[in-house]
């Protein structure tokens, strides 16, 4: 007969692999960076800013039933990705800074931390729309302090393995590529579109530059999707796409994808996974019933033409099935279409994720 001891152990191993944990332990964290696609509350924090989802009728979906600050009807695709690799969502980088602007200590810096914020851009500046954000740049300073703490905790071998292991997500660029053709834009003044993309690429490879000496190792990127089809631009075009959008779209992902062969090139111990949004958001605009939508123009919630004339806000309708809907309000997509593209991310094929998928990126 086994000894009892034994039976308990072999019980513990049998509840975490089906828990997941045993899987997070390949995947240690999550860590995210990027705009209001994920940002998972941290402009809750920003006492200036406009570009807020703290309220309904956000995250009626959400397993709370409450809004949380992200923007969208339920969970968006950094939650779905820690899902996946069995880790719990990545907590708002300013919910652990006291009223002092220093970090507080918490297990949560080590299964992850979500810096993204809403509004925010590759520049610093694309957030004078919305008065306040977390640019890239200071997400990537507030990363460091993150760093230095799990130095801490973890000392120097036990952080620089943990970090090997762990997904940095990048999902940026939007709020730039928009902020260059919002018809009061200064910057398109200074730079043509291609000298414009091209800065947006070599700022971003910096940055990411500056993550790899904290550590960083293991890459999902994000191209930006088909942004001159969501229902605020479509509204300013009859209901059509604005192409000029959607051209520089390609334009700023072309450079992104050279940009990651390059640092592939230079530095030889990262590894990357690169989601291309555009092409796989482009498949459910043209085939939407492949994936059980039937709405791509329109908002679920909102107000006005395309129910884009009016953010989601609690006086705002929405709609009561968000399952068929691609957009939740009149930028960013519904907790379905979030789930559909965190699949294609974590398991998709080559069309989609090059030069591997977070399923193998996880193993590499």
């Amino acid at each position: 007969m086994a000894p009892l001891s034994f039976i308990a152990s072999l019980f513990l191993c049998v509840f975490l692999f089906k828990s997941g944990v045993v899987l997070s332990q390949s995947v240690p964290g999550v860590y995210v960076f990027g705009d209001s696609l994920v940002d998972a509350g941290n402009n809750n924090f920003l006492a200036l800013s406009l570009a807020k989802a703290n309220f309904p009728h956000n995250g009626v979906d959400f397993p709370t039933g409450k809004a949380t600050g992200r923007f969208s009807n339920g969970k968006n695709a950094a939650d779905f990705l820690a899902e996946k690799v069995g880790l719990p969502s990545a907590i708002p980088y300013l919910s652990l800074v006291s009223k002092s602007k220093k970090l507080s200590s918490s297990n949560a810096t080590v299964t992850g931390i979500s810096f993204a914020s809403g509004g925010a851009g590759i520049f610093n500046g694309t957030d004078e729309l919305f008065k306040q954000s977390i640019p890239l740049t200071k997400q990537v300073e507030y990363y460091s302090l993150v760093h230095d703490q799990l130095v801490q905790q973890l000392g120097s071998a036990g952080a620089e393995t943990h970090l090997s292991k762990s997904l940095f997500l990048i999902v940026i660029g939007s709020n730039d590529l928009f902020g260059y053709f919002n018809k009061d834009s200064q910057v398109s003044k200074q730079y043509t579109p291609q000298q414009y993309v091209d800065l947006m690429v070599s700022t971003l490879k910096g940055l990411v530059k500056k993550m790899h000496g904290l550590g960083a190792r293991k890459f999902v990127i994000s191209g930006v999707g088909v942004i001159g089809c969501c229902p605020a631009q479509r509204k300013q075009n009859n209901t059509e796409c604005k192409a000029d959008a959607n051209y520089w779209s390609t334009k700023y992902n072309d450079g992104l994808q050279a940009l990651l062969r390059e640092l592939k090139s230079e530095l030889s111990d990262i590894n990357y996974s690169y989601f291309d949004t555009y092409d796989a958001m482009s498949g459910v605009i043209q085939h939407p019933q492949t994936y059980g939508i039937t709405e791509i123009k329109a908002a679920c919630c909102g107000l006005g033409n395309l129910k884009a004339d009016i953010p989601c806000i609690p006086i705002s309708t929405f709609c009561s099935n968000r399952k068929n809907h691609l957009f939740w309000d009149l930028y960013h997509p519904t907790e379905t279409a979030s789930g559909i593209f965190a699949g294609i991310i974590y398991s998709g094929s080559r069309q989609f994720t090059t030069p591997m998928n977070v399923e193998q990126l996880v193993k590499a």
